[in-house]
């Protein structure tokens, strides 16, 4: 009599689609392209080792613990095993489903939960933020940061330690087109995202300016809702969904032929509310028209035709965002950008796609490996000699910033839009 199988007839126990499991065929080739795999050098720190968990929690084979959660958590999202998988293996669809049963089925530590909760009642709601940060903004005017931070708890002293300054923002606005676009130019909207509008808001007009002087009609886009990229990556499907009904909504009422956003993890996100949303009849077919019209800035702005630039002599490094290498596949746009600047010298860094360890929140609630990923990206970026990084998220600009200063570091970090812009200035 042969034994009984380990697989249960519905084995699925919510553990992502158990199905897309098997599209893995545990070759090995994903682990030395995951960031906490090559920090920790375990198993279980791999894609396919958290694969191996997903499916051994989805047969009944072992219970949600502590430490499944914990490999689980240290994931940063960054999709870099996609890239890399030979089979197609849609990983970042997989943690997302493992994510969701962990929350909904392990109780964490109350500092764990005081930290996730934190994230999630303030990041994605922008006018939370403003009013969170209106007091640091004085602290900031009178240089009192330092002081402050010394007497802080450690945890928010390491939060504080991530925020950018908040004086004014002095970086300079890219010029508006010289002539208005035709009246059949292709409409961009640009998603402002939440915390980006609140932190770096110069990313989004510089993005909107250069678009305009690329004889694109930019569109405004109202109201603006987070992408549900921060609730997605930490197991809120539903609120996920919400947000994400209400930017189909806005986007279809835009009517922009192309979507932009200056944080590329909101790009994946709205690219993705196809898939998101497939099952729900009233959007679907809106989601699925949205997600196709998600564009680079980067791209966009080389299919406009060129425009005459001045000299802007300087040494520019290029740091990959994962999601839009790994998510979106941009990976020469924004070099060939930079390289069409008069005076601008490319010097590549070593594993420029290698994540920084922002990705989201995960510096909030993983600081101690998000700073060895910082320091990792940062003797990259002094070893390239560069006077500028340059990047296409917010996230990472602040990560890679913070780690800088921390070195007393001279390298400047700038979001792609605002490099374009002192460039044309």
């Amino acid at each position: 009599m042969a034994a009984p199988s380990l697989i249960p007839l519905n084995p699925a126990r919510g553990v992502s689609d158990y199905d897309l499991l098997f599209d893995c065929v545990h070759c090995g080739l994903c682990a030395e392209a995951c960031p906490t795999y090559i920090v920790t050098r375990c198993e279980m720190d791999s894609p396919r080792g958290r694969i191996y968990l997903m499916k051994s929690l989805a047969e009944g084979r072992i219970e949600i613990d502590d430490d499944a959660a914990r490999h689980f958590d240290l994931c940063l999202g960054c999709r870099g095993c996609e890239t890399a998988c030979p089979s197609g293996v849609h990983y970042g669809r997989l943690i997302e489903g493992a994510r969701l049963l962990v929350e909904q089925n392990h109780r964490r530590s109350f500092v764990d939960r005081f930290k996730r909760r934190a994230v999630g009642a303030i990041f994605p709601y922008p006018h939370r933020l403003r009013m969170l940060l209106a007091p640091l903004k004085l602290v900031d005017r009178f240089g009192l940061r330092p002081a402050l931070a010394a007497v802080l708890p450690r945890m928010i002293h390491d939060w504080l330690d991530l925020l950018p300054p908040l004086e004014p923002d002095l970086r300079p606005l890219a010029a508006k087109a010289i002539i208005a676009p035709r009246t059949d130019a292709s409409a961009v909207v640009v998603h402002r995202g939440c915390v980006a509008q609140v932190l770096a808001n110069s990313e989004n007009l510089n993005s909107e300016r250069l678009l305009g002087a690329a004889g694109y009609r930019v569109v405004q886009l109202e109201p603006t809702s987070c992408c549900g990229a921060l609730d997605l990556h930490s197991g809120n499907g539903s609120r996920a969904r919400d947000f994400a009904r209400a930017n189909v909504r806005a986007l279809k009422a835009s009517g922009a032929d192309a979507i932009v956003s200056a944080a590329s993890g909101c790009s994946v996100a709205i690219a993705e509310y196809g898939d998101l949303l497939k099952d729900e009849p009233e959007f679907a077919e809106d989601a699925r028209a949205v997600s196709s019209k998600v564009r680079d800035l980067s791209s966009l702005l080389l299919d406009a035709p060129a425009r005459p630039k001045r000299e802007f002599r300087c040494r520019v490094t290029y740091h990959d965002a994962c999601h839009l290498v790994h998510g979106l596949g941009v990976r020469e746009a924004p070099r060939k950008l930079l390289a069409s600047i008069p005076g601008v010298t490319i010097v590549e860094m070593t594993d420029s796609d290698l994540c920084c360890g922002s990705a989201g929140s995960y510096n909030l609630t993983e600081p101690a490996m998000a700073r060895d990923l910082a320091r990792r990206k940062a003797d990259n970026i002094v070893a390239a000699g560069a006077d500028y990084v340059v990047l296409a998220n917010p996230g990472c600009e602040f990560q890679i910033a913070a780690e800088l200063r921390r070195r007393g570091s001279k390298i400047k970090v700038v979001h792609l839009a605002d490099f374009l812009a002192m460039a044309s200035q």
